[in-house]
């Protein structure tokens, strides 16, 4: 399969950088879009759904997850908001963290986003990650370690889904991020750095990713903590993030 020109600098990244982490974070002009994308692999990097911290509050924010993080002498190389979630920060949908299912699948279906349909998951089983629809997880009933829950797919089966908000000519605008596996082992979250519609996002991860099947995680809301380009994003408030830990007696 053909790589794509961001895999290959991301990869060009690591390999050049010889860092033992391998999480590498770059930016991509499409057209009039801007995009950054971030690499994680998988063999070499263990990825982690948070939520809220030992006193059971919400982190909110990525300082409070770091510094909740520093305190346990470890350190955050990495973190996206990731997934959609309550009024109180809880999960919309489907949350397991270390194999354990806090929040159950949502086969909700509406107008929302979220119920957009397809709609979709991200699981990690071991070093292997992947996107499905909520309805495939429903009747396969996997066990994964990770999996977060939100919609509307952006990708399916290699096609840009076709739910409402994908229409080719709608006004609406937002900074928005997602997440895809183009390999089993990799796993790139992007983020667009300037407003873009559903439909130029989701052609993002398609046409430059070169992912068959890609997850919508949120608009507006949308954030990226990547120390490497100096980027901690403080915006609003957030309910689940993805993250890649590390020892902090390791360098980056």
């Amino acid at each position: 399969m053909r790589r794509t020109k961001l895999l290959a600098v991301l990869g060009a990244l690591l390999i050049g950088c010889g860092t033992v982490h391998a999480v590498e974070c770059a930016r991509e002009s499409v057209g009039e879009a801007s995009f950054t994308a971030c690499r994680v692999d998988l063999r070499r990097e263990h990825l982690d759904l948070f939520w809220r911290d030992g006193a059971g509050q919400p982190y909110r924010q990525f300082s409070a997850l770091r510094e909740d993080l520093e305190h346990h002498g470890k350190n955050l190389v990495f973190a996206m908001n990731g997934g959609m979630y309550q009024p109180n920060f809880s999960p919309v949908g489907l949350f397991v963290a270390e194999g354990v299912e806090l929040f159950p699948l949502n086969r909700h279906t509406g107008s929302g986003n979220f119920s957009q349909q397809p709609n979709g998951v991200f699981l990690v089983e071991g070093e292997s990650a992947r996107v499905i629809t909520t309805s495939a997880y429903w009747d396969e009933k996997p066990k994964p370690q990770l999996a977060t829950q939100s919609g509307p797919m952006l990708v399916h089966d290699g096609e840009i889904t076709t739910s409402a908000v994908m229409a080719p000519g709608s006004p609406w605008r937002k900074i928005r991020n997602g997440v895809c596996a183009p390999s089993p082992e990799i796993v790139v979250f992007a983020i667009s750095d300037s407003p873009v519609t559903f439909y130029a996002f989701a052609g993002y991860f398609r046409d430059h990713v070169h992912c068959r099947e890609a997850l919508y995680l949120d608009g507006s809301i949308s954030s990226l903590y990547a120390p490497r380009l100096s980027r901690e994003d403080r915006g609003y408030d957030m309910g689940p993030i993805l993250g890649v830990v590390a020892p902090n007696s390791v360098g980056h």
